[in-house]
């Protein structure tokens, strides 16, 4: 077995596309992997592998996926980490999802995760935290640590996720593995169980950048039933790239100066040295709106969930705590079936949007969220790649900041004007600060995923980081 959870998703699909791997046999490995699972990343397990082998010639193999538990899917239980969901089993399928599925990589099972992605530490799901397969005593990261955790200890091997704020980077880098947000709309969101609608996108958390490619490549493309969806240009080829030379990163100083840890600061000097001895000239940009972006944000995604978490009212599927009158069982079910990270997003988002607020919070957010864009968009005049730290430390101790919002949201401060500006950024692992790991994110234009995930490629192999310890 250990042979085959070594394996990469992208050598398995190749062995079981050349009959020399069973899928069932890897599906099965996986499958009682997960079902073993002492993290507490699962919050469903398949019991049986998918009936059938997968098509033949499928691309990705019959390699099994695991799927963070807001993605709907036809008869599983579907929560997004709230108990508002317990057991609710969606009629249909997310679009991303069955792209995979069809694709041939079947469901593994659903991932845990911060209650409707709000968090990066995944203490508030409402199925309790996930633990680091690092260290058992520190968080994964959120709000896709499930996913995350899962891809780093072996129980999976490859996984989907979602980003708002930084929810796919960021576990990423604090579990040791690759994370993608791809450009919004460049993945359908029909499916994806919302938090914030203008932000919310779907990504692969992988074992490295060739799987991330991989899984990418079957989750793009135009979905009428999703009206933020586009067309993607061109396709998403296999990285391949083994120098930088001629690629020219940014170094914002806004975003890699001061408030990194120590150690993740090493990190990522070490990196950018690595890149230039790969040919890339590294030089220092400037994104100036860029130290408002944790604050536009929190303003922008409470606002946006204060609106789509209203349907959850116990009438039509969900939690419903009885009461004699219609606004006393939506007051006690809503109490009853939030966590208390969801009620605070609530208040802010309708606090934000309510009248006499609605300028001076909202309306101010979105210019900044604008001036943003427009930074980044100045800065890739000049430059090919924005690269930064992922995350300003490694994992932290299992609740050292549950007490502390703002101490919490800060993980976000690298990760949030991207998704604001709705440009791609990766996330990959970039070498250990005492033990844990550290991630090195690069960002790039609108639709630029290949020439990212190139020169992502490029530096994974020269840095040769090495995850097997968090798979035993």
């Amino acid at each position: 077995m250990s042979e085959l959870i070594d394996l990469t998703a992208a050598q398995a699909a190749k062995l079981t596309r050349a009959g020399e791997l069973d899928p069932a046999e890897l599906f099965e490995a996986y499958r009682a992997r997960a079902a073993g699972d002492e993290l507490n990343a699962f919050t469903w397990v398949a019991d049986v592998a998918p009936a059938g082998p997968p098509a033949a010639g499928a691309p990705l193999g019959g390699v099994p996926l695991a799927v963070k538990d807001l993605f709907c899917t036809e008869g599983v239980p579907s929560q997004a980490g709230s108990r508002i969901l317990e057991g609710y089993r969606p009629p249909y399928t997310a679009t991303v999802v069955a792209q995979l599925a069809a694709g041939g990589a079947p469901l593994l099972g659903k991932t845990n995760q911060d209650e409707f992605a709000m968090g990066s530490s995944n203490e508030n799901s409402g199925y309790g935290p996930v633990l680091n397969p690092w260290d058992r005593s520190r968080v994964p990261g959120g709000s896709s640590g499930g996913s995350a955790a899962a891809v780093a200890a072996g129980l999976a091997p490859w996984a989907i996720g979602t980003d708002t704020g930084g929810s796919i980077r960021q576990p990423a880098a604090l579990c040791g593995i690759v994370g993608l947000k791809p450009t919004y709309g460049a993945c359908s969101r029909y499916g994806m169980i919302a938090f914030a609608s203008s932000l919310d996108q779907a990504g692969p958390l992988t074992r490295d950048v060739t799987d991330a490619a991989m899984l990418l490549a079957h989750m793009i493309g135009h979905d009428e039933r999703d009206s933020t969806s586009l067309p993607f240009p061109g396709e998403i080829a296999l990285p391949a790239r083994e120098d930088l030379r001629g690629v020219r990163f940014g170094v914002p100083e806004e975003l890699a100066g001061d408030g990194i840890e120590p150690g993740v600061l090493d990190s990522f000097r070490a990196t950018l040295e690595l890149a230039k001895r790969l040919g890339a000239t590294v030089e220092p940009c400037t994104l100036p709106h860029a130290p408002h972006a944790l604050s536009a944000y929190y303003l922008i995604a409470p606002a946006e969930a204060s609106a789509n978490l209203a349907r959850y009212d116990g009438v039509r599927y969900g939690l419903r705590v009885d009461a004699p009158d219609l606004i006393s069982m939506y007051t006690r079910t809503r109490s009853a079936g939030f966590g208390p990270e969801v009620k605070r997003r609530i208040m802010l988002g309708t606090y934000a949007l309510s009248s006499g607020y609605y300028d001076a919070y909202y309306g101010t957010a979105q210019k900044v969220r604008t001036m943003i864009a427009e930074d980044f968009r100045a800065v890739f005049e000049g430059f090919d790649f924005v690269v930064t730290p992922t995350s300003p430390w490694t994992a932290f101790e299992l609740g050292a900041k549950t007490a502390d919002p703002l101490a919490m949201y800060l993980n976000d401060f690298c990760t949030v004007p991207m998704p604001l500006a709705g440009i791609p950024a990766v996330s990959i692992p970039s070498g250990l600060s005492a033990g844990l790991p550290v991630g090195f994110q690069l960002a790039g234009p609108a639709f630029s995923e290949s020439r990212l995930l190139d020169a992502a490629y490029a530096l994974e192999q020269a840095i040769g980081f090495d995850g097997s310890a968090a798979r035993r």
